[in-house]
């Protein structure tokens, strides 16, 4: 069975961070993850699709900010991951980011690139993604089967604490 590569894109206007990044999570996933490369979010834009699945998005750029692109991507597809980078440590720059439907928030610095790995590993890792993308099977039915695991093991530990 052949793995669907995840695709990555990385949206910011320094190309020191974008090429530093790119090298980094491509030794890091490897053939996991197709990275695409963008330097202002209206590119990104035009090519974001279902097939979208994680964006790494800085929030200064000239042109619209993160924010604005972040919400433009959620209506494209609600379901992408959006890591929001930013040096600012504004923390009204990180509740705005969160509101408008961002995973999560990472300061540029000493520690981004080794945050922003853990969580693509955990997006990569989670149960639901691994079932329709490596599997095929539906989202309902794979919301179905972890629910009907958990509540098996549940009970299992429930049965065995009784006995």
């Amino acid at each position: 069975m052949e793995t669907k590569k995840l695709n990555l894109y990385i949206v910011d206007d320094n190309h020191l961070v974008v090429a530093d990044l790119r090298h980094y999570l491509g030794n890091r996933f490897g053939a996991d993850v197709e990275i695409s490369t963008f330097d202002n979010g209206e590119d990104c834009l035009a090519v974001v699709d279902k097939d979208t699945h994680i964006v790494i998005l800085d929030y200064y750029m000239e042109g619209k900010n993160g924010v604005e692109v972040l919400k433009s991507i959620k209506a494209i597809n609600p379901e992408t991951n959006v890591i929001m980078l930013s040096g600012n440590e504004d923390m009204a720059v990180a509740v705005e980011s969160f509101r408008a439907g961002a995973k999560d928030f990472v300061l540029k610095g000493i520690g981004a690139r080794s945050k922003v790995t853990k969580l693509i590993y955990t997006i990569l890792t989670e149960p639901l993604r691994i079932l329709t993308r490596e599997f095929g099977i539906s989202r309902y039915l794979s919301i179905f089967l972890l629910t009907f695991v958990t509540v098996g093991i549940v009970v299992a530990c429930v049965y065995g604490l009784t006995r």
